[in-house]
């Protein structure tokens, strides 16, 4: 954190690739989406990777966000009246963010670690976790979701068909292709190479 020194060789590649993951368009189409959801309260981070990170950092915005998505008497986060200013419970509202996200249905490979975002090691893991959260938003489209809905991508619905019981019995006498098939199948005119001669 504080004590955190400069990196140096491999170690500063491997930072420096993941910093270029960070976009900044994406950045301000964020920003836009959490303030119309939440409010001109939250306010507006300044811009850039590192004034993103100073915004969400205590985990308030974040926190506010989510219970935006839920409806009025079932919000998933309680949000102090002063903003925590020690490091323990900033990190532990992010990690309540986090838990109520996956609840929502952000899946595990789409959030990002608490550390991520406290210390801004993956500030671009932190844009894909809020980019999975908005999806998620406009896919529900339960009347809790404000701004653009084409700021965001709907995820594919499951599409569940059902079949009656003659169309399961016809299927049973069908052999797939998978299964092999030896119509037209012959080795009639192939010759694999000369044979082997064997010599006493």
């Amino acid at each position: 954190m504080a004590n955190k020194g400069p990196a140096y060789g491999m170690s500063r590649d491997v930072q420096s690739k993941i910093e270029k993951k960070y976009d900044d368009e994406l950045e301000d189409r964020l920003v836009e989406w959490i303030v119309a959801q939440c409010g001109a309260a939250v306010g507006r981070p300044e811009r850039g990777r590192l004034g993103f990170q100073v915004w969400l950092k205590n985990g308030i915005v974040l926190s506010r966000l989510v219970n935006s998505l839920y409806p009025d008497g079932s919000k998933p986060v309680k949000i102090p009246d002063t903003p925590p200013t020690m490091v323990f419970k900033q990190m532990e509202q992010i990690a309540q963010f986090l838990k109520a996200a996956e609840d929502y249905g952000v899946v595990k490979t789409d959030m990002f670690q608490t550390v991520d975002l406290f210390e801004a090691k993956d500030m671009a893991a932190v844009q894909r976790t809020l980019m999975a959260l908005g999806s998620l938003a406009v896919t529900k489209n339960d009347g809790n979701y404000h701004g653009d809905p084409n700021w965001f991508m709907k995820k594919a619905e499951e599409h569940k068909r059902g079949f009656t019981e003659s169309q399961l019995k016809e299927g049973k006498n069908v052999i797939g292709l998978q299964m092999g098939s030896n119509k037209g199948a012959s080795q009639a005119g192939m010759s694999y190479g000369r044979p082997r001669q064997i010599i006493s």
